[in-house]
């Protein structure tokens, strides 16, 4: 597997171990990490903190040039509000770990010619489907249903 998925898969896990949802996220520029995080709206009562906008938040301020020559990597297919961010700053592509379990803002990414590449990663899958089994009232919230 993907060195990247991996990191944003462990960082999943780490959220669900922390009682939060189980979405990861990493940015990478030139090969390297320069953000990581996962969905922390539980863990610290937010609104907005889901997996991509945490790991966006984690690379601190970077500049156009750096967000129009990195990938996001997510555990998830991205929402409204993370297609925003992604849109806002220019990311030319983003590699989701699953879309079954939701499918996010894909289309809007494409037709703004966004570079998408799910992978249909089994793991991803898994953790998504047993968090939504164990804890539908709380999925809910998550993507404002």
């Amino acid at each position: 597997m993907d060195k990247f998925m991996q990191a944003a898969i462990d960082e999943a896990r780490q959220g669900l171990a922390e009682g939060g949802i189980p979405i990861g996220s990493v940015l990478v520029h030139n090969g390297q990490i320069i953000g990581r995080g996962h969905n922390r709206r539980v863990q610290q009562g937010s609104a907005i903190r889901h997996g991509e906008m945490d790991a966006l938040e984690n690379a601190g301020r970077q500049s156009a040039q750096t967000y129009r020559e990195s990938l996001l990597y997510t555990t998830l297919s991205p929402c409204a509000m993370c297609s925003g961010a992604i849109l806002l700053y220019g990311i030319p592509k983003v590699i989701i770990g699953e879309n079954q379990t939701f499918l996010g803002e894909e289309a809007l990414l494409r037709e703004r010619g966004v570079q998408l590449d799910v992978l249909h990663n089994s793991e991803c899958l898994h953790l998504m489907q047993a968090f939504i089994a164990a804890q539908p009232t709380l999925w809910n919230e998550d993507i404002g249903e």
